[in-house]
């Protein structure tokens, strides 16, 4: 498979397996993560996984929805802000960049691997701050269920809600 039938494989699932998810597989996501660039290599990240039934208790209650409560293992990025670089000529903190591009190096690896997951940035930030007991300088940006999917990607939906290349690229 190329790059970019990966990239058009890859979805956000909200409908996962009754199905836990082999340990050296999760490792390989988090190996992804830990490989993906950022600003002067800062890495300026931490990855919380949730497998457990107990762990699961604790972050489930930081997300609404109830397809949530169905995923196998939830990982929750979080950004050290101390620990990213910023840029000096406005100050700009990257540790989001730097987070999605890793994020998003676990969402592909996870297609490559056959599961699936979801990119959630609308939870109860305080409430995952308090079950990491994570301090000021650590902000969770995203929690990622992972699992094998119960549903396919259509396509075809997919291609009609991208825009085209020409409305997002201008050629100078």
């Amino acid at each position: 498979m190329t790059f970019l039938e990966l990239a058009k494989k890859r979805f956000s699932s909200r409908k996962y397996l009754d199905k836990g998810i082999e340990r050296s597989k999760l490792e390989l996501l988090l190996e992804a993560a830990r490989v993906a660039p950022s600003a002067v290599n800062k890495q300026p990240w931490l990855f919380y996984v949730f497998s457990s039934p107990e762990g699961l208790e604790k972050i489930r209650p930081c997300y609404h929805r109830d397809w949530f409560k169905t995923a196998p293992v939830v990982i929750v990025a979080v950004a050290d802000h101390k620990a990213g670089w910023v840029r000096s000529s406005d100050g700009k903190d990257h540790c989001d960049i730097d987070l999605a591009i890793a994020i998003d190096h676990i969402t592909l690896q996870a297609t490559d691997l056959g599961l699936s997951t979801c990119w959630v940035c609308n939870f109860d930030v305080d409430a995952c701050k308090k079950a990491l007991q994570l301090s000021d300088s650590f902000e969770p940006v995203a929690l990622i269920p992972v699992g094998y999917p119960a549903e396919e990607k259509e396509s075809i939906r997919f291609e009609t809600e991208r825009k085209s290349l020409n409305t997002i690229v201008r050629w100078l």
